[in-house]
């Protein structure tokens, strides 16, 4: 069975997107390739790999990249991870399921350290929890 391929898009491939390429990785494990970008590249989010850390799961290698680098891939499945990627979206060619589902931006949470690691942490649960259920579901 030939691999899905996965793309996750969000605004800056720094955030949402990174940690969903994590998780996504780790639940399709051998069943797809997954590949995360943005309309934007912010770079990735130290404490979203910090949140994922915390969770068993390693990004820190993971680059912050721009969609128009995969517009030669054929996709299966393209995931939006927030309204404005799904709103600035360039179209490029391909015959890819097209899901979205707008996850709270952590990187935007304000207040003590403690509480923006809370929103990190939550936000993550979210995705996670999503992500296993994609794979479930889709693969």
């Amino acid at each position: 069975m030939e691999k899905k391929k996965i793309l996750v898009l969000c605004t800056g491939n720094s955030c949402r997107s990174q940690i969903a390429e994590g998780y996504l990785r780790f639940y399709a494990g051998t069943k797809a390739e997954v590949f995360s970008a943005g309309v934007e590249t912010h770079g990735v989010n130290p404490r979203a790999i910090a949140t994922m850390k915390n969770d068993g799961i390693d990004i820190s290698n993971h680059a912050s990249s721009h969609i128009v680098e995969y517009a030669h891939i054929d996709f299966d499945f393209v995931i939006t991870v927030c309204d404005n990627a799904k709103e600035r979206c360039p179209f490029f060619p391909t015959n890819a399921i097209k899901f979205h589902y707008n996850f709270p931006d952590p990187a935007k949470a304000i207040g003590a350290e403690s509480e923006i690691t809370e929103q990190f942490k939550l936000v993550r649960e979210q995705i996670k929890d999503y992500c296993k259920s994609f794979v479930d579901v889709n693969l």
